[in-house]
């Protein structure tokens, strides 16, 4: 089995987001003004397939939310998450059940042993990181 790796370096980046076409996105808000909202709205508008995952609601940007990682049923390229560090590890062990390819933190969210666990079961992991940020000057041409 392949070994996950912690992703850090530009190049590596670029090509993930270059090449994945599902996101999950966990702990993405209902409320427009949330950073969750706004940077899911954004991989929607920039032609990723979005699939919200929070537990009290149906849908989120037009899109069925799930109640948890385990009942997509579909493939999954990245899974994004928006939730606190210490909260990491119980969703690793659902996206270790998925099989994405690639487990997002975002900014300020860092779990090394959710990181340690993902990587043994052959997923990569992005550790503090904004993916909206990120694809924004990586993958941009204009920058816009």
């Amino acid at each position: 089995m392949k070994t996950g790796r912690i992703i850090t370096r530009d190049h590596e980046i670029k090509n993930m987001l270059e090449n994945a076409k599902a996101i999950a996105i966990l702990g993405v808000s209902p409320k427009p003004e949330r950073d969750s909202n706004w940077v899911a709205g954004y991989l929607k508008d920039h032609g990723y397939r979005i699939i919200p995952v929070r537990p009290a609601q149906k849908e989120i940007l037009g899109e069925k939310a799930y109640r948890s990682l385990d009942d997509i049923k579909e493939p999954v390229d990245i899974v994004n998450v928006f939730r606190n560090s210490a909260q990491i590890v119980p969703h690793a062990h659902e996206a270790i059940r998925l099989k994405p390819k690639v487990f997002w933190m975002q900014l300020n969210i860092e779990n090394r042993e959710a990181a340690g666990l993902l990587t043994a079961a052959g997923i990569d992991v992005v550790m503090d990181r904004c993916i909206k940020v990120e694809h924004e000057r990586l993958c941009n041409e204009n920058g816009l």
